[in-house]
């Protein structure tokens, strides 16, 4: 601090001494100018060297000055690590171009800086910490204060900024449950116009033959039961009295119109063909006898779903 001051006063003598200097000439200038006057004829071009002289002299000193005052406030950032003062808080808390303070808290801190710069940079003893610290104090009390206030604003900020995101989640969640229903709707169309697309292809399918029949009906009792179950649902569907959940069940092959006889032909095909696949994924002994035991399941259960749906 003490080279600061140096500085500062080398720079007032500086000033003061072309203050004066320049003073001084005005002076003789004043004093002189009657004698001036009178040889003005006589030395007119000597004169205005001369004051090309002075004019360049001054020029030098001018621009010496301002080398020493950059000098100088670089000495000065490189001394103060954080500068701060009352100007740039104002015009920092007046600024609508987003440059200004985001918060209060953001004021609070720069006030505390420069009383405490006032105080760290002088000493203990000077008008200067001694005023600084007294009101560093007065400034916390107001601020304790003043503080609920800020908590509260706070506070409700951080709410409604927590009911914004609650409520664009929840928009985004119906926006979803909207896009999940329409797709719903979507694919139920596609199977209505797929069901349309199966019913026109199959209606022109060939009569089935007396033997085709036949061969269904006994692919029929080959089926596991889950699977008996969904192929006397594939009857119900285009026959509204037939009850495929009935404990007992009757089905007249020969009473089935060509849709449904077709349809159940390709699905106990595909049926029977992964019966098939299941079956052989084991080898050796043990799917021998995995196979045995799942062919007298197999056999058990058509058995005992044959002996309460009794398909004909």
């Amino acid at each position: 601090m003490r080279q600061v001051l140096l500085l500062e006063q080398k720079v007032n003598d500086i000033e003061n001494f072309f203050s004066s200097t320049n003073k001084r000439q005005n002076n003789m200038d004043k004093g002189n100018s009657s004698t001036k006057d009178k040889d003005k004829e006589k030395h007119v071009p000597s004169i205005k060297k001369q004051n090309k002289v002075a004019t360049r002299r001054e020029a030098a000193a001018a621009k010496r000055m301002q080398d020493l005052m950059r000098q100088f406030g670089t000495i000065l950032r490189q001394v103060i690590d954080k500068p701060m003062d009352f100007s740039t808080i104002k015009n920092q808390t007046e600024a609508k171009d987003g440059t200004g303070y985001k918060n209060v808290r953001e004021i609070c801190v720069d006030v505390r800086l420069v009383f405490t710069n006032a105080m760290k940079y002088n000493d203990e003893k000077s008008d200067v910490h001694v005023m600084a610290k007294t009101l560093l104090e007065k400034f916390e009390e107001k601020w304790l204060q003043f503080l609920p206030k800020v908590t509260e604003e706070e506070t409700r900020r951080e709410q409604e900024e927590a009911e914004a995101q609650l409520s664009m989640q929840l928009a985004q969640e119906a926006a979803h449950a909207r896009m999940a229903r329409d797709l719903s709707n979507e694919l139920y169309d596609v199977d209505v116009h797929l069901e349309e697309l199966r019913e026109m292809a199959v209606k022109k399918f060939r009569k089935m033959t007396t033997d085709e029949k036949r061969k269904l009906g006994a692919a029929l009792a080959r089926l596991s039961p889950e699977d008996l179950s969904k192929a006397l649902e594939i009857v119900a569907q285009n026959n509204p009295s037939f009850q495929a959940t009935a404990e007992e069940v009757d089905l007249d092959i020969d009473a089935q119109s060509q849709s449904t006889l077709w349809k159940l032909k390709y699905f106990i095909e595909e049926a029977l063909e992964k019966q098939s696949k299941n079956s052989g994924s084991t080898s050796g002994n043990e799917n021998h006898n995995n196979k045995n035991k799942r062919k007298k399941e197999s056999c058990d259960a058509v058995a005992k779903a044959s002996k309460n749906k009794k398909p004909t």
